[in-house]
Parts: structure tokens; sequence; C-alpha cells
């Protein structure tokens, strides 16, 4: 029977849990990136260890070397890229926004004047440029601390061999470490199913965004492409955010509504295509989350961390329900967040 004593000590844990989360973000969010980076950088390594002779001769710690500097090579070609089509947006956006008068002349001829009103006042306070630039940065704001993720990740790095001796001196029972054992290699086919099907999905996404605009003459495709993809890994709301932004500028660059309705129904179609139709059958069961779940997740989540927290909140839930999965305790709660009520194969 659940006294109120458990309700109370249950409550009080959430609640603390939640508010080192939100006061302790600074720390956090760099070492969950940090995270994030170790993750990849041992993706990556276990992709060169397919070679035998890498596997084989190569040590370890030259591996990871050959592997971060792949990755950062790789994420700095890319900033690079998008804050020059940024720095180009925000400079040359005061001519796009002069076309917002012909756009509300246009539109009055079939809306009533109140609407109109609205819309006017809308599109006078709202700068798509910096509402964009914004979200970029906003985004990337890690980057600030980017000194304090590598000292964060060079420490996983360096604690990574001797995690397993860790393991077996903390649990000297075998079944014990076998199964917490167990539970990291599932986290980590879940995380890593996930992360490479979703960034393959995005990536896909993006290339036929950037096409689509590419033929309909919107300027920066290159951009909007690349946010696309980045808010692509948002669940349920991020494709439909990178759908809007290319929409309502392609209006503001021609001065005319049908450019922003066929970037709209073409961007949308791919986005419905790849979202409704290719991503479900490659994901398949890799995040066995429930639907509501992965809603309120993304809204708790985005409340606390803002759109960091967005883009964490698929991995971070699926890491909590294969945890709870292996208490008999916890279960239940696994249980209900489950997408099918089977939170472990």
């Amino acid at each position: 029977m659940i006294s109120i004593k458990n309700i109370s000590h249950l409550l009080f844990t959430i609640f603390a849990i939640v508010a080192i989360l939100f006061y302790g973000q600074n720390i956090l969010i760099p070492f969950v990136f940090a995270l994030l980076f170790w993750f990849i950088v041992k993706q990556i390594r276990v992709f060169m260890e397919r070679i035998t002779f890498i596997k084989t001769k190569i040590p370890i710690w030259l591996k990871n070397l050959a592997a971060t500097i792949i990755l950062l090579f790789s994420l700095n070609t890319l900033l690079k890229i998008v804050l020059h089509n940024v720095t180009l947006l925000s400079h040359s956006y005061q001519k796009y926004q002069s076309n917002t008068s012909t756009i509300i002349q246009k539109i009055s001829a079939e809306l009533n004047p109140e609407i109109i009103e609205r819309i006017n006042d809308f599109l006078t306070h709202f700068n798509i440029a910096q509402t964009v630039l914004n979200i970029f940065n906003y985004s990337t704001n890690i980057l600030g601390n980017l000194f304090l993720v590598i000292i964060y990740a060079l420490f996983i790095f360096l604690e990574e061999p001797t995690f397993k001796t860790k393991i077996s001196l903390l649990l000297p029972n075998k079944i014990k470490q076998k199964n917490l054992q167990y539970v990291f290699e599932e986290i980590e086919k879940s995380i890593s199913k996930y992360l490479g099907l979703k960034t393959f999905v995005s990536v896909l996404t993006g290339l036929f965004s950037w096409l689509a605009l590419l033929f309909l003459g919107v300027d920066f495709p290159i951009f909007w492409a690349f946010l696309i993809f980045l808010l692509n890994y948002i669940p349920t709301i991020g494709s439909l955010i990178a759908t809007v932004f290319p929409s309502i500028f392609s209006c503001l660059q021609y001065g005319e509504l049908l450019p922003g309705l066929w970037v709209l129904l073409l961007v949308g179609s791919i986005q419905f295509i790849v979202g409704n139709l290719l991503e479900p059958k490659l994901m398949g069961n890799s995040i066995n989350l429930s639907p509501l779940i992965i809603i309120l997740s993304l809204s708790f989540w985005g409340s606390i961390w803002g759109i960091t927290g967005m883009l964490l909140s698929v991995p971070i839930m699926a890491i909590i329900v294969i945890i709870l999965s292996k208490f008999p305790k916890t279960k239940p709660i696994a249980i209900l967040l489950s997408a099918n009520g089977i939170p472990e194969k």
C-alpha cells in the first residue's frame, strides 16, 4: 500500500531533480554534449576498426584522436558554410522586408480588415532573419562552452579504458556485472541506432529540400536545408517549423504568396513522405517510446533546457526507459512509458 510518506518522498525527489536540471544546466548541458561527442567519436572509431589493421595495430588513443579530428573538421566545415549564409541573409534582409506591404495589399483583397490589421502588425514586428539567427545561435550556443565540453570529453576518454575494471571492483557478483554491462550495451545500441537513422533521415530530408528550394529559386537554399536538417531532430514540431520558415521567406523574397505556397507544398510533401512513410520503416522499434510520452518529454525538456532539451529529449527518455525496465520496482513505469508495453527485449 502506498503511504502518504512515500508519495511525499517521491514528489520531493522529482522536485529536487527538476531543480537540479534547471539551475545546473550550465554544467549539465556541456557534460551531456561531451557524452554525445564521446559517443559519436566512439562510433567513428568502431567504424574504423572494421579494417583489421586499424583494429589490431593502431592504439586506442590514436584511433580516438583520428576520429576526433574527423568529427571536428566536419563540424567546422559545415559551420563555416552555414555562418556564411546566415551573414548574407542578415545583410540582405532589408530588400526582402520591403515586399511586406505588397503581400499585405494582395491579402487584403481576400480577407476582412481586422485580419489584415493583425497580419500587418505581425509582419511589421516579425524579422525572419533575426528570428532564424536567434534559433541558430541558441541551438549552437554550446560552442561558447566548447572548452568545457572538450575538458569533459577528455576525462571521459581517460575513464573509458578503466570503466570495466571499476565495474568489476564495484560489483564483485558476476551476474550483476553482466546485467550492468548489458544495460550499457542496450543503451549504446538503442541510441546509436536512433542517432544513425535520424541523422540519415535528416540528411535525406535536407538534401531533397535543398533541391526543391533550388528548383523554386529560393535564396540561400543551403542555409534553409541545414535548418531543416537541424530542426528535424526535434520530434513532431521540428519538421513543421522547418517548413514554415522558408515558406515565409519565399513570400518576402518574391512579394507574392504563390511561391510560399509552392515551398509549403514541396517541402511539406518531402517532410511527410520521409517523416511518415520512410522514417517509421527505418526506425522500427529502435526507440521504444509512446508517442504521448515523446510529446510530453519534448515539452518538459524544452521548458528546462530550451531548444537543446528538445533536441535531446528522445535519447534521454529512451535511456530512462531502459534503466527503469531493469529494476522490479520501476519496471511498471517503464511499461507505461514504452510504445508497446514491452520496455525490454
